[in-house]
């Protein structure tokens, strides 16, 4: 039996969904639920009102604690059950969704071929994830695979693009295939550095915010042949996906460290090493 309501009645329901739609709600269609959003207004069963979809996050605090949990344990079984429960179906998920985004099409097998390869060398870098440098757990591995995907995606382009003029190159253009002096110098270099910064960072960056950003710098330099061709603005934005913090901040701890990068590389060059040096040991005790 359908109920008849007078006037003042209905002029009074109008008003109330008028004032709902003002404040950012909108009527459920029959194929929505309304158990999946935040706020529910229920005037009757036809005129459902929500706001707020809740988020379904794949890669939360619980998969962060599943992480830690499996990085600390010795027990093969718990190891196993964090693993396929809860870290297995996140990094599955976050390796999908940055394939789909990024589109990367110089892999020469399908998407699934792809993603297996990610998540598995997610799995082989879990160990480096440490929470107290101050990065969450999905923006650590949302770097990581993209710095994958990158990389590779990059290395099977120049390896189509050279087949593709292998007939035309000269001897003249071959020689940039041999062996450079000066990248094997500049990755010495490089490994001393990273020595260096790992005890530089905690002795003069106190806050945690500086700290973060100067870990996460650090964890780009050590892999650094992942990203030596972004230009500057990807870098900072791998940073902030790194802390979360903003441009300002991360540009205030890169001209801090690019200060003593210039005084380590004239050091390297002059003497050889920035770790023989007697102040430098004394630095490092």
């Amino acid at each position: 039996m359908e109920i008849v309501m007078d006037k003042i009645t209905k002029k009074q329901k109008m008003l109330y969904i008028k004032n709902l739609r003002k404040n950012g709600y909108r009527k459920l269609s029959k194929r929505q639920k309304w158990e999946n959003y935040t706020f529910v207004e229920i005037i009757d069963t036809d005129f459902i009102f929500v706001k707020d979809r809740k988020k379904s996050l794949y890669f939360g605090a619980d998969v962060e604690d599943a992480i830690i949990r499996y990085n600390d344990s010795d027990n093969y079984s718990l190891r196993n059950q964090l693993y396929s429960q809860i870290i297995h179906p996140a990094f599955d998920k976050l390796a999908e969704n940055i394939i789909n985004t990024f589109k990367f099409t110089y892999f020469d097998y399908g998407f699934e071929d792809v993603k297996n390869e990610t998540v598995s060398f997610l799995v082989m870098n879990m160990h480096k994830y440490n929470p107290s440098k101050g990065y969450k757990a999905f923006s650590y591995f949302s770097v990581v695979a993209k710095n994958y995907l990158i990389l590779h995606n990059n290395n099977n382009y120049k390896k189509l693009k050279s087949h593709k003029n292998i007939d035309s190159t000269s001897v003249s253009n071959q020689s940039q295939f041999l062996y450079d002096p000066n990248k094997d110098e500049m990755q010495g270099f490089t490994e001393e550095l990273v020595e260096y910064l790992e005890v530089f960072i905690p002795k003069n960056f106190k806050k945690q915010r500086d700290l973060s950003i100067a870990y996460s710098i650090l964890e780009l330099l050590k892999n650094k042949d992942t990203v030596e061709n972004f230009n500057k603005k990807a870098i900072y934005l791998l940073i902030r996906e790194m802390t979360g913090y903003n441009t300002s901040h991360i540009t205030k701890i890169v001209n801090v460290l690019k200060k003593q990068y210039k005084v380590l590389l004239t050091e390297y060059y002059t003497k050889g090493s920035i770790l023989k040096d007697d102040l430098h040991k004394k630095f490092f005790k």
